[in-house]
């Protein structure tokens, strides 16, 4: 059996947390795209661990594969392992042979074309690890895989082939000498970057390694056998389905799917086996983003509130004690919430919960559940609100337009509850659903009716036993 953990947002909803909640019962913890950019918190027994690479199962033993949709830093890869193991725990992690490899020239490469957007009023927000780059690499048909890691003669012909090709684009294209560039990664300068026989010898050494580990696997076959043999398997995705390379907000997206339908492309199960299973998509119970592109329920932006508690024209500006400035609400949320990147450090940028975005995530995953983390956060405000649908040039609608040029005019229609409580949420969590209060409840239960999506999952806090759990997806 599989469960499938998807991001219904921005990215950064605390897939982690429901991973490790949910993945109690799993024996096989998948990560099926993305790479180092993928931030993952887990809590366990006081301990905080920040991941970005190996799948957030290890901090619960479970067996972590990195499926072949992934792009893999091998040196991101082995120092999360040693910290891990420095921290006492024992990660047995399993690595696609054919998944891509990330090389310093990929790292390079993306932040010297982000300086270029930038210049531009084009920046994506990448986090500069060489995620983008190394995806175009792949679908150009001239990356290196881990599978060419373990074989010298095939790695080098792979990087006497691409890296030429790159030192090319850098000099001629973007006009760079590479001898007085400071930038340096993993390691290596920026000239050392581009040279066949400095990365050859480092990235066999860490084919070496890999080999040594017995962590290179086909991943389909691994994992098809382990559901054979009656085991349960969790795939997980990483950031969130507005940042899908299809159904997100192109061009401020991700170079991969994070969105279910990628979960068999990625890890080499047949769609039937992903479909034959459940799909739990991932809700912050407020919106947060980083970097650019449209956010329509941003606090601060001038909205209209057409909400079931009061008519209020004009923005939300007018501030009172009990409805404060709306850069308020988002510093009181941020520092709440604890909203800053797990990767970047970056603040993030902060609004309601969006439900034309919730709407497009559960059709384009086909969500049979969601959970919802973070409702201890918005405890303690008068009112909470919810971008019900949108204003679209003079038109209402529900989903997310399909150009973010369209999705950047889109004006929401806020609908406003009743707020709750800071109360004794590990009680809460103790006691469970009926324990909530009951403006928190109508809360979830709107959005639930509105994504014809039952909740499986409420997160309160970041523990694992601060989440209720009204329905297992293993069970």
């Amino acid at each position: 059996m599989t469960v499938t953990i998807v991001g219904a947002q921005l990215g950064d909803e605390g897939k982690g947390g429901i991973v490790d909640v949910f993945g109690e019962s799993a024996d096989v913890v998948a990560r099926y795209q993305g790479g180092d950019n993928a931030g993952h918190t887990v809590v366990h027994d006081g301990e905080t661990y920040k991941l970005s690479l190996v799948p957030s199962g290890a901090v619960r033993g479970k067996v972590g594969v990195l499926g072949n949709g992934c792009v893999v830093n091998p040196a991101t890869l082995f120092d999360e392992i040693d910290d891990l193991r420095e921290m006492g725990l024992d990660p047995e992690v399993r690595l696609a042979k054919r998944a891509q490899v990330i090389l310093p020239v990929h790292r390079f490469l993306d932040n010297v074309a982000e300086d270029v957007r930038s210049d531009d009023d084009l920046e994506v927000g990448t986090t500069g690890r060489g995620i983008g780059p190394t995806y175009e690499d792949k679908v150009g048909r001239r990356g290196v895989r881990v599978a060419d890691l373990l074989d010298d003669e095939c790695l080098r012909e792979r990087l006497e082939y691409l890296l030429p090709l790159k030192r090319r684009l850098v000099e001629d294209v973007y006009g760079i000498d590479l001898a007085s560039t400071d930038l340096a990664f993993d390691g290596f300068t920026a000239a050392e970057a581009f040279d066949v026989e400095a990365v050859f010898e480092q990235y066999r050494a860490y084919g070496e390694r890999l080999a040594e580990e017995g962590m290179p696997v086909a991943a389909g076959e691994f994992l098809t056998d382990r559901i054979d043999a009656g085991e349960r398997v969790m795939l997980e995705g990483a950031q969130g389905t507005l940042l899908d390379i299809d159904h997100g907000n192109y061009p401020f997206v991700t170079s991969s799917n994070p969105t279910a339908g990628y979960a068999a492309t990625g890890s080499g199960l047949g769609v039937t086996t992903v479909g034959d299973g459940e799909v739990v998509g991932v809700v912050k119970a407020y919106l947060s983003r980083v970097g650019s592109g449209p956010m329509p329920t941003e606090l601060g932006r001038n909205v209209e509130l057409v909400d079931d508690v009061s008519e209020v024209e004009g923005d939300e500006s007018a501030a009172t004690e009990a409805n404060p400035e709306p850069e308020d609400i988002a510093t009181y949320i941020r520092e709440e919430g604890g909203e800053y990147g797990t990767v970047t450090g970056r603040p993030r940028r902060v609004g309601w919960l969006d439900l034309p975005m919730l709407r497009h995530a559960a059709r384009a995953s086909g969500f049979t559940g969601f959970a919802v983390n973070h409702v201890d956060v918005l405890a303690g405000l008068e009112t909470v609100r919810v971008g019900h649908s949108y204003d679209l040039d003079g038109e209402t609608i529900e989903t997310v337009p399909a150009t973010t040029q369209r999705w950047g005019r889109c004006e929401p229609n806020l609908r406003s509850f009743e707020g709750w409580p800071e109360v004794d949420w590990d009680a809460v969590a103790a006691e469970g659903y009926d324990a909530l209060h009951e403006n928190a409840r109508a809360y979830l239960e709107y959005v639930a009716d509105e994504i014809d999506t039952p909740v499986y999952a409420i997160g309160l806090g970041a523990e694992r036993d601060q989440t209720i759990v009204r329905e297992h997806p293993f069970e």
